[in-house]
């Protein structure tokens, strides 16, 4: 998005992308199962995290989802808007996506190179000398868009951060894996309901029991843990809150978002005759209702009615509160974005242009900006690839 808008507003201006990657676009092509989640239909600042609201909004209104939208159907790129609000090119195949952008790249006059790998870049006068294996270059001005470290095999494996501390850059305090799954105890319950998905609620509070954040969406067990939307989403604020001095957070799931823990006491003494496991298979996969049962000690043969108090009030607090003893990540190889990254306050956010040096921009996924999943990583892409290259042709 860098080159295309920087070819386009300067053509006169030499501009060259060095894409070090092993494979081109890899990132779009695995984005969204394969079909590349474009953008979502409604985007606001408050669907990311790392850098303040206020600052991320005045990147993404200079170029927003309508523009986003307008520009894929000049490319000849359709998209649709699903249930979720996520938005698809209506081919269902991320290589759409790819071969519009490349081909708006040679049709803006942009030099594409690679596997060109950019291992150093210095001060050379009022510009830069670029180099790898490959030999160097010098350059009047630079935009970064190496992303994080996440999907190493993609591209993105830190590379991007070094050359911007060889800059005068820092990086925020912490660099994590976010949009990950997470990892549960060998011995876990839920780490043999391998395959089960279902809407839960996940929620995350701190040591003093004030509730964090909370995400209530599709949710998949797994042979290692948890994955699925809920659990990509709240990872980044777990794992951040994990790093804090001395904190330990909790986090619960309600396997039935519908209830809360006094609506489902009551409605299981309302069940009369019929049993607790068929009253929970009702609602819950079979297999997690039969789990749930056995982990809170309650025999899913005893119908609702004879079910003891204390027995109904443990059952209860397993399906709408479970605390979930988590190990950790899948780390980096399989986070689909990284938090944390280049401080938004280093950078000009009209321009993204740094502070402490001039010429040298940032956008993209190095910046200190995560969103949650639904194409709001894509769309701080366009928005500060927009901005960095409209600079840059100045």
């Amino acid at each position: 998005m860098a080159g295309i808008t920087a070819g386009r507003r300067a053509p006169h201006q030499s501009c060259l992308i060095l894409d070090g990657a092993p494979k081109l676009g890899a990132k779009i092509l695995v984005a969204g199962g394969g079909r590349c989640n474009v953008t979502h239909d409604q985007v606001t600042p408050e669907a990311y995290a790392g850098a303040s609201p206020h600052a991320i909004k005045k990147v993404l209104r200079r170029f927003d989802v309508p523009e986003t939208i307008a520009f894929f159907r000049e490319l000849g790129v359709e998209l649709k808007r699903e249930s979720t609000g996520k938005l698809f090119p209506v081919s269902d195949s991320a290589r759409t996506v790819l071969d519009a952008l490349l081909e708006a790249v040679r049709g803006a006059g942009v030099g594409l190179y690679h596997p060109y790998r950019v291992e150093h870049i210095s001060r050379q006068g009022d510009g830069f000398a670029v180099s790898g294996a490959w030999g160097q270059i010098s350059a009047h001005k630079v935009v970064l868009a190496t992303g994080g470290k996440s999907l190493p095999k993609s591209g993105s494996d830190g590379g991007g951060y070094a050359l911007a501390q060889a800059l005068g850059h820092q990086l925020s305090p912490r660099l994590l894996p976010a949009l990950v799954p997470l990892t549960l105890p060998p011995d876990h319950f839920i780490r043999r309901l391998s395959g089960i998905t279902l809407p839960t609620t996940l929620e995350l509070r701190a040591d003093s029991g004030k509730r964090l954040i909370a995400f209530t969406d599709s949710t998949l067990c797994t042979h290692f843990g948890l994955s699925g939307p809920s659990v990509l989403n709240i990872s980044r604020h777990y794992l951040s809150a994990c790093t804090e001095s001395g904190e330990h957070p909790t986090l619960t799931i309600n396997w039935l978002p519908d209830f809360t823990s006094e609506t489902l006491e009551a409605a299981l003494q309302r069940g009369g005759r019929i049993s607790v496991g068929r009253w929970l298979s009702d609602r819950l996969p079979e297999r997690l209702a039969g789990a749930l049962c056995t982990h809170s000690g309650v025999d899913p043969v005893i119908p609702c009615d004879q079910l003891p108090r204390e027995s109904r009030k443990g059952l209860t607090r397993v399906v709408t509160g479970l605390p979930l003893p988590i190990t950790g990540s899948r780390g980096f190889t399989y986070a689909e974005v990284t938090a944390g990254g280049i401080p938004l306050s280093d950078l000009h956010l009209d321009r993204m242009e740094s502070r402490l040096c001039p010429g040298l921009y940032f956008c993209g996924e190095i910046c200190d900006v995560d969103g949650q999943i639904g194409g709001y990583n894509f769309q701080w892409a366009w928005a500060s690839g927009f901005v960095a290259g409209t600079s840059v042709s100045i």
